[in-house]
């Protein structure tokens, strides 16, 4: 038996006997009953061992999440992913649609709300969509899956699914019964992968590109100059901690065994103790430094400038990033306007033209529906950019 059937069944099994224990009936119980989820909750527990196949797996992912949890990107996904989740969002009826097509609105738009309010026995739709916008900004592969339940006052289930598990389908003829994605654990074959139709399963892509299947996330672009970040700042580190040896001493005309016991006198007697060291030489040792000394050894320009990069590749202003040296009051204000229009604004449109024709068209089966933001002023939203 499959390790994902040996999970689903262990799953129901669970289930099963809980709803035994607690006596649960009705028709809504049923029908999450009958609702199972296809993909696995945490995929990368397993094995980190790939095979190529029909399907292609998304590159890099373990050092894209390694250097997703440093200062300065995680600063950076923060401001994008934050301000995102905490909009005012709100189900209405898409715009040229004639009343007679949206008969029975209501019901289905308070269905579409209930279902996004609360997703899954698990997540709100807060944590939802932050870890989907999570893995957008950090890879360009958000996912969620999406079944569909038959029941009208809640139409389907979503969860949130590892986007690096997620393998595309490069030959989808765009039939709605041939798989599209597939989820692969890492270390299993692609025979054992779970197979997805495109009505079943929400892929945001970042940045799509002809060449590839795809996105292009922030942090992708970032790659390199994260990795140098991290260098210079583990060098300035190792350099303010006094682990790095800026100064040598000179002994001119000392033989071998006169350099050897100032050393070990110098080891045994003198570092690490605080005593004032006493020379008598005939000639005074010269100190050579290797370095000015001063905060410039520290290379802090460079990581300023490093910093910058990351703020470009991710559409922020360097100010949201901790850089206020060349900011007043005069342009604060524009640049966190140009955050929102640049960063938040784009990637929120995104998820809402994805849930509007993968969730409301392609899963529920109703198409006249749309998600959006409430716009700015309006009672219970948040009035003009973060």
């Amino acid at each position: 038996m499959k390790v994902g059937e040996q999970l689903r069944e262990m799953w129901r099994q669970a289930r099963h006997n809980r709803q035994a224990d607690q006596g649960l009936k009705g028709r809504q119980i049923e029908l999450e009953a009958e609702t199972e989820r296809k993909t696995l909750a945490l995929p990368a527990i397993l094995s980190p061992v790939e095979f190529p196949g029909r399907h292609l797996p998304k590159p890099t992912p373990m050092n894209l999440r390694r250097f997703a949890e440093t200062p300065v990107v995680r600063r950076a996904i923060n401001v994008i992913k934050d301000r995102i989740a905490a909009m005012d969002w709100q189900v209405r009826v898409r715009r040229g649609v004639r009343p007679e097509d949206a008969a029975l609105a209501a019901p289905k738009l308070r269905a579409l709300r209930r279902v996004l309010e609360e997703p899954n026995p698990a997540d709100s739709f807060r944590s939802l969509m932050e870890q989907v916008i999570e893995d957008a900004l950090t890879g360009g592969f958000g996912a969620m899956e999406m079944e569909a339940t038959g029941d009208p006052e809640r139409p389907a289930v979503l969860w949130p699914v590892d986007g690096a598990s997620i393998r595309i389908n490069a030959r989808w003829d765009g039939q709605e019964d041939t798989p599209r994605y597939a989820q692969a654990v890492p270390g299993q074959l692609e025979s054992g992968a779970v197979e997805l139709l495109d009505r079943q399963l929400m892929y945001v892509r970042m940045n799509p590109r002809s060449f590839t299947p795809f996105g292009l996330g922030p942090l992708e672009v970032a790659f390199e100059t994260v990795n140098q970040f991290l260098s210079a700042h583990r060098f300035a580190g190792k350099l303010a901690a006094n682990t790095v040896a800026q100064y040598a001493l000179w002994l001119n005309e000392a033989t071998p065994a006169q350099h050897d016991r100032l050393i070990r006198w110098w080891q045994d007697e003198i570092e690490g103790t605080g005593r004032v060291p006493l020379l008598s030489t005939q000639q005074k040792p010269e100190v050579l430094r290797f370095a000015e000394g001063t905060d410039a050894d520290l290379r802090l320009a460079w990581q300023e400038f490093l910093i910058r990069m990351v703020a470009n590749a991710f559409g922020l202003p360097p100010l949201l990033l901790g850089l206020e040296s060349d900011v007043n009051r005069s342009t604060a204000s524009e640049m966190a306007d140009e955050a929102f229009r640049g960063a938040i604004s784009p990637l929120a449109v995104l998820l809402a033209g994805h849930i509007t024709r993968d969730f409301f068209a392609k899963c529920v089966g109703w198409p006249y529906g749309r998600w959006q933001r409430r716009p700015p002023g309006r009672p219970g939203a948040a009035h003009g950019p973060p």
